[in-house]
């Protein structure tokens, strides 16, 4: 895609900037007329699509669709996808049911093609809710092109609220924040959880990472976590870290120190 963001800096500095000028880079961007080929494309045949063997069979179509969740780079396998979209997530024993990455199940759920009462390609309004998605996911792929520290707290950003705002468990949102590679990576980050953390049984990696949160941002609650102020806190004390590490890196030891000072705790805000 030709449309490179505009970046000044690094962490915070970047960050700041981005989140100043997002709105006008992401209408720019938005008119590039790759992005608008694709998606007018898409806009004008999805609803003609009522099976994942429809689906899959249009490169162009699916462009968009695995763009939208994140999922770009699945594109040549054409099984793999057919059969997760097939299958839906109705059944326990669905593929989608059974991978770790929930973006997969967001896929899945999103296409809806296991419904009794038909595919979500059908509604109203599925394809301009597809396209914002896809819209909002390549500007982040193409900030992460110049920094994939700033791609990931766009994508933290975005998803934690959704997240968040859903009338399910608290453990069973945690459960999606993990599965999410990119929003996994900002937590683990702030929350200076090192990455071995995923060989641990799954529910020892929950429980590790709702004390973190609580000890660090004042609750476990995602509904909490995902709210303004907090979620601002996260994404900071995330590219703090991230600062911490490329100083420590680099040899710059007072640098990194300082730095790690700087990380605000819930209870001093």
């Amino acid at each position: 895609m030709s449309f490179q963001p505009i970046l000044v800096g690094t962490g915070l500095l970047a960050w700041q900037f981005l989140q100043s000028t997002g709105a006008s880079q992401r209408a720019n961007f938005e008119k590039s007329p790759e992005l608008i080929r694709d998606t007018s494309y898409f806009a004008e045949k999805i609803d003609q699509i009522t099976s994942a063997e429809d689906l899959v069979a249009d490169r162009r179509l699916l462009r968009v669709a695995l763009g939208a969740f994140g999922l770009q780079d699945d594109i040549d396998s054409k099984f793999f996808i057919r059969k997760l979209l097939a299958e839906g997530t109705s059944a326990s024993d669905a593929l989608a049911n059974k991978l770790a990455d929930e973006r997969y199940k967001a896929l899945a759920r999103g296409f809806g093609f296991d419904r009794a009462e038909g595919p979500r390609t059908q509604v109203e309004g599925f394809a301009e809710e597809i396209i914002a998605k896809f819209h909002a996911q390549q500007f982040e792929v193409a900030v992460g092109e110049q920094d994939d520290a700033l791609r990931l707290a766009l994508s933290l950003q975005r998803s934690l609220p959704e997240i968040g705002a859903t009338e399910i468990a608290n453990d069973t949102k945690w459960f999606r924040v993990m599965g999410n590679q990119p929003l996994r990576k900002v937590f683990e980050g702030a929350l200076g959880l090192p990455r071995a953390l995923g060989q641990l049984d799954i529910d020892q990696q929950l429980e590790i990472f709702k004390d973190k949160a609580a000890a660090r941002f004042g609750s476990d609650d995602l509904s909490v976590l995902s709210s303004e102020k907090t979620l601002t806190r996260i994404v900071q004390s995330y590219l703090l870290q991230e600062q911490v590490a490329a100083s420590t890196a680099s040899g710059n030891g007072q640098i990194a120190l300082t730095l790690l000072q700087s990380l605000p705790r819930w209870d001093s805000l």
